[in-house]
C-alpha cells in the first residue's frame, strides 16, 4: 500500500467570529463601571479616540461629526492605490450606523451645589477598635493586656475566638492560666457575648450578664441547646419538670440574646446599585430611558483624518496605522452603540411582557423565558442573556435585577400560567397569617393551592419555603398565642 498526496474539495459551514463581533459581544454583559474601566483603557491604547468635551454644545457635536463623516466619503480611492495602501473597510457603512442613533438620549443630569463627597465620608468603627478602645480604658497589667490584644486580633466578623487558647499560649510564650484571664477580660467588653468560642458560650455569656445566672435559661442554654435549636419543646418540659408555658417564657428569652454580637461592627460597606435602565410612566405609557451617565462619548481625532487627507505628506507606514487604528476605533463606536440598542430593545421588550407588575406588582408577575424576549426582538437567546446580565432596571415597583424578570411558571386549572416569584409571595402570606401555635405543614399548604386551581407538588412546596428560608412547621410551632408571648418577653427584660 502506497502513501499518496491527493487534493480533495470540501463544502461546508463555519461560524466565523469577526473581530467586531468580539468586541460586541465583550462589551454587551459589562457592567456599567466595567465598560467604563474599558473604554479608558481603549482610549489609552488607541490614539484616535478621544471624548467628546460635556461643555460642547450639540451643534458643535453635529458639526464635528458630519465634517468627519465628510471627509471620509471624500477621500479618493485613487489616492490609496497611488500610495500601495489596500484599502477595503466600508467606512462609510461603519459612521452611517453609528451616527443613526435609534434609541433615546440618556437622562439629562443637573450640577447642584452640594458639599464635597470628602466631607461626608466617614470611617466606621471596626470590632477590633471598639474592644481595644475599652481595654485602653481599664489598663490591665502585662501580660494580660498584649495577650487581650492578641485574643482581639483573632476574632471574626461575629465576635467568636476560633483559635484555641493553647495555640495563642504558644504564640506568645504565655502561661495557659493567662490567656484564661485575657479572654475573661475581652469577654467582659461590649458587646455582651463577645470572645465566646461557640454558641453555646456566647449565649450563656449574655444570660448571666443580664441576671439568668442560675436559672432555668441558664439550664436550657447549657444542657439542653439541641434541644432547644430543634425547637422541641415538649421534650424541654418534660426535662425541666415545668408547664409548656414556662419552657415558652424561658425561650422567649433566650430569643432576645444576640448569637452574633461582632456582626454589627462587620466592616463590610454596602454595595449601592446604579440602574441601567429607567421604567417611567407618562400619560399611561411607560416609557424606557436608558442611563448613559459617565460612559464617555467617543469621536474620532480630526486630527488623524487630516492626516489620512495628507497623505502626500505622510509615509505609507504611517497611513496604514492610521487606518488600522481608525478601523479599530469605529469599531469600538458602533460596538457601544450596538449594546446600548439591544439593552433598550431586550428593556422594551420586559415592559410589553411585565406591564401587570409594572402596574400592580409582584403578585401580577408573568412567568417569561430568554426565549420568548429572543423571539420578540429577533435576537439569539445568549444574546439576550448577555444583555441582562449586570444590568438593573429602575420601575415604579423598585429596582430590579433585568434577570429577576426571568423565570418559570406553573400551570394552573384555568389555563394560565403562574409566576413562580408569585407562588413564593403567596407562600410568605400564608406563613404571615398562619396559627402559631399550630403552623401549616408542606403539605397543608400544598391543599391550599391545589384549592385555588394551582397544579403544585408537595415537594414543589418545600423547595420554594427552603429558598424563602422559612423554617418547616415544627420550627415555625409557638406553645402560647403571639400576644401572651409578647408580654411574658418584656416581663422576662
Amino acid at each position: 500500500m502506497s502513501i499518496q498526496q491527493k487534493l480533495h474539495l470540501k463544502l461546508g459551514q463555519k461560524l466565523v467570529m469577526t473581530p467586531s463581533l468580539q468586541q460586541a459581544i465583550k462589551l454587551l454583559p459589562l457592567a456599567r463601571l466595567e465598560l467604563q474601566n474599558y473604554l479608558a483603557q481603549e482610549m489609552q491604547i488607541n490614539p484616535v479616540l478621544e471624548e467628546l468635551s460635556p461643555e460642547l454644545d450639540q451643534e458643535q457635536e453635529y458639526d464635528a461629526e458630519a465634517e468627519m463623516k465628510a471627509a471620509e466619503e471624500e477621500a479618493p480611492a485613487k489616492d490609496t492605490k497611488e500610495n500601495g495602501v489596500n484599502d477595503t473597510f466600508d467606512y462609510e457603512a461603519f459612521l452611517r450606523d453609528y451616527f443613526d442613533l435609534s434609541y433615546p438620549p440618556s437622562i439629562p443630569t443637573e450640577i447642584a451645589e452640594a458639599p464635597s463627597f470628602e466631607n461626608m465620608l466617614v470611617n466606621p468603627t471596626s470590632l477590633s477598635d471598639h474592644l481595644e478602645w475599652q481595654l485602653g480604658l481599664s489598663v490591665p497589667a502585662e501580660p494580660i493586656n498584649s495577650i487581650a490584644i492578641e485574643i482581639i486580633g483573632n476574632l471574626d466578623d461575629d465576635g467568636y475566638l476560633k483559635m484555641p487558647l493553647e495555640e495563642i499560649a504558644t504564640a506568645g510564650s504565655w502561661q495557659l492560666t493567662d490567656v484564661e484571664k485575657a479572654l475573661d477580660l475581652v469577654q467582659h467588653l461590649d458587646p455582651i457575648g463577645i470572645g465566646a468560642r461557640d454558641l453555646k458560650e456566647c449565649l450563656l455569656i449574655q444570660a448571666r450578664h443580664y441576671g439568668h445566672a442560675d436559672s432555668p435559661v441558664e439550664a436550657i442554654i447549657r444542657d439542653h441547646i439541641d434541644l432547644l435549636r430543634n425547637h422541641n419543646y415538649q421534650e424541654l418540659s418534660r426535662r425541666l419538670k415545668c408547664p409548656l408555658q414556662d419552657v415558652q417564657k424561658w425561650v422567649d428569652i433566650i430569643k432576645h440574646f444576640d448569637p452574633h454580637p461582632g456582626a454589627k461592627y462587620s466592616s463590610a460597606s454596602p454595595q449601592y446599585v446604579t440602574p441601567d435602565v429607567y421604567v417611567i410612566k407618562v400619560d399611561g405609557e411607560y416609557k424606557i430611558i436608558l442611563d448613559d451617565d459617565g460612559i464617555p462619548r467617543l469621536r474620532i481625532n480630526p486630527m488623524y483624518r487630516r492626516m489620512l487627507e495628507e497623505k502626500e505628506n505622510n509615509s505609507e507606514e504611517t497611513i496604514t496605522y492610521v487606518k488600522d487604528k481608525i478601523k479599530s476605533a469605529l469599531w469600538l463606536i458602533k460596538s457601544i452603540d450596538q449594546r446600548q440598542k439591544t439593552i433598550y430593545k431586550v428593556s422594551e421588550s420586559i415592559v410589553r411582557h411585565q406591564r401587570a407588575f409594572l402596574d400592580y406588582g409582584i403578585q401580577m408577575l408573568k412567568p417569561l423565558i430568554l426565549k420568548t424576549v429572543a423571539e420578540d426582538i429577533g435576537m439569539h437567546e445568549s444574546t439576550v442573556s448577555r444583555a441582562v446580565t449586570n444590568k438593573y432596571m429602575h420601575t415604579p415597583q423598585g429596582v430590579y435585577e433585568m434577570k429577576f424578570f426571568f423565570h418559570s411558571a406553573l400551570s394552573s386549572n384555568r389555563g394560565v400560567d403562574i409566576s413562580s416569584l408569585s407562588i413564593k409571595e403567596k407562600l410568605r402570606k400564608i406563613v404571615e397569617v398562619e396559627d402559631s401555635m399550630n403552623p401549616l405543614s408542606d403539605s397543608e399548604i400544598t391543599a391550599i393551592f391545589q384549592k385555588e386551581g394551582l397544579k403544585i407538588s408537595r415537594r414543589t412546596v418545600a423547595k420554594y419555603r427552603e429558598d424563602m428560608k422559612i423554617p418547616p412547621s415544627h420550627q415555625r410551632r409557638s406553645l402560647i398565642t403571639p400576644e401572651k408571648t409578647e408580654e411574658i418577653s418584656e416581663s422576662g427584660q
